[in-house]
Order: C-alpha cells, then structure tokens, then sequence
C-alpha cells in the first residue's frame, strides 16, 4: 500500500485555484472547489500533455492544447478528443496539510 504523501498546506490553495505537484514520481493536480480538494494526475490521456494549467470551468479542467475536458472530482473524460479517463488519488486533510496517495497499484 502507497503512502499518504504532505503536498501543501491546506490554506495555501485558494477555492477554484490548483497546485501541481509530485507524488512519488507522479504528476499530480490538486484543485480546490468549494472548499473540497480533489487530486487528478496531472496527463491528458488523449496526448499525454500537462492539463493543470488549462482552464477550470466549475469542476472541469479544460485540456490547454487541445480542449479535452475532465471531471476534478472523478477523472472523467467529459469531451472529445481524450476518451479515457484520467487517473484520481484519494485526498485527505491532516492537521491542515494536503495528503495525497497513488493507490492505482494497491
């Protein structure tokens, strides 16, 4: 079983803003809506690109080279041209610090 895996304190990351980070070797988006984080890996499935610095519309991330679309909150492909869905990673908050763990290979 992975580790759970400090990326930021919680204040640090503003409601509708995200962070990108490492998380054993995995780059990891993690975004705040309304008050929740959530944690995606930071790829878009359909070319493999870096998606986080997209545009967030409510709880979608909009892929920055080619519009594919993905839910924050599950990793869902929610449009065209990605059709897989994109990796999530459980996400807890401990004494005011964001935790993340890979837990794909659990």
């Amino acid at each position: 079983m992975s580790d759970w895996v400090d990326v930021i304190a919680e204040r640090a990351v503003a409601d509708g803003e995200h962070i990108a980070v490492d998380v054993d070797g995995t780059a990891v988006a993690v975004f705040k809506i309304d008050g929740v984080c959530y944690a995606i890996e930071d790829v878009c499935t359909h070319d493999g690109a870096e998606i986080a610095s997209g545009c967030l519309e409510g709880d979608e991330i909009v892929c920055p080279r080619h519009g594919a679309r993905f839910c924050v909150k599950t990793g869902a492909v929610k449009s065209a041209p990605a059709y897989e869905d994109v990796a999530c990673f459980p996400v807890r908050i401990t004494n005011g610090v964001v935790q993340v763990r890979d837990d794909r290979w659990d």
